[in-house]
């Protein structure tokens, strides 16, 4: 049975607001989705200022966990 399916826009929105119920961390960071076969993940690029606000760290970290979350209940249409 297949998952259903959100656009790249949908789940990096989903995963913003996740990431802000969980996470106070910065705001200023890109996120992306990379694909490989069947499954996908997000990534984050970020400035080096960014990078040094407090809280970046746990945010990246967090957000790794919610796309772990998200890729198990979405593919990525497209």
């Amino acid at each position: 049975m297949s998952k259903p399916a959100k656009t790249e826009a949908e789940l990096i929105a989903m995963a913003r607001a996740e990431l802000k119920a969980h996470v106070d961390g910065p705001d200023g960071f890109a996120i992306s989705i990379v694909r490989d076969g069947d499954s996908w993940e997000f990534r984050v690029d970020a400035d080096q200022a960014t990078r040094d606000k407090p809280g970046f760290p746990e945010s990246v970290a967090m957000l790794v966990q919610i796309g772990d979350h998200l890729s198990k209940q979405y593919d990525v249409k497209g």
